[in-house]
């Protein structure tokens, strides 16, 4: 399970802010964000090895995507296509609408279900395909103003025990600010190992299971109006590992970061 936090400040030199954290298999080969793909050369992302597309990416013209996975469809299955390609084929898109739009329209059962998270400056969508048969269309909703929490369940879904807890916690804390560097509150909740009160550790952001599956990097990024400030930049920070343990570096030049730790 992964998790995706978003904070959509529509009046905002910074319109959106968005954290990720990345859970998987330990021993899955991956390669850390940047421009893997000789076809899409303004696209800059992570690589999954194994299927060849991304968990989380971004275009050269401000247009990011990110997938997650449905409750109860980890991992690949015959005959379906990688989920991961779908990040790619969202950033064929100009904005963040038409790639939306564009993806509604794809054969539902070709993918396991997934959440597909799509935004740009302007607009932010979850596209939620929930029938592992197929037979239902891919639902398009507007995520709104304010923070979104978006795992294997739908979004804000405080039946899921990760956003129950966490979803507060987001709330509460001081929002980002991209163009001083300062993320560290941020920082701190994608870091924080503390579970939910039914004290499953898998209910923390931050967490490593027995068995090797846990989280392996983490992502924070900021989105600049195109309108409100034209000669800003996007932000892309990753942290090549567990973020409470992990460096931040920035995947983009020129950005100061104001790190938590480690």
């Amino acid at each position: 399970m992964c998790t995706i936090v978003i904070l959509r400040r529509p009046k905002s030199a910074w319109p959106l802010v968005l954290g990720a954290n990345r859970d998987e298999m330990a021993d899955r080969p991956w390669h850390p964000p940047a421009r893997h793909w000789p076809d899409r050369p303004d696209v800059v992302g992570g690589l999954d090895d194994l299927a060849g597309g991304s968990w989380l990416a971004l275009n050269d013209t401000g247009v990011m995507a990110a997938v997650l996975n449905r409750v109860g469809t980890l991992g690949p299955a015959q005959g379906r296509r990688s989920r991961g390609e779908l990040v790619l084929e969202a950033l064929d898109h100009g904005d963040a609408s038409a790639a939306a739009e564009a993806l509604a329209a794809l054969n539902p059962g070709a993918y396991r279900p997934f959440n597909l998270v799509v935004a740009d400056d302007r607009d932010a969508y979850c596209l939620i395909h929930r029938d592992e048969t197929g037979r239902a269309p891919i639902d398009v909703v507007s995520l709104p103003e304010g923070v979104s929490l978006m795992t294997a369940a739908d979004r804000n879904d405080r039946s899921d025990p990760r956003i129950r807890a966490s979803l507060p916690r987001f709330q509460q804390a001081a929002a980002p600010d991209p163009e001083s560097g300062d993320w560290r509150a941020w920082q701190a909740l994608l870091g924080s190992r503390e579970p939910g009160c039914d004290s499953d550790p898998s209910s923390a952001l931050c967490f490593t299971t027995p068995s090797g599956f846990g989280t392996g990097s983490s992502v924070l990024m900021a989105l600049p109006s195109r309108v409100r400030a034209p000669g800003l930049r996007p932000v892309y920070l990753f942290a090549d590992g567990p973020p409470d343990r992990a460096p931040w570096r920035s995947i983009l030049p020129g950005v100061t970061i104001t790190s938590a730790g480690p």
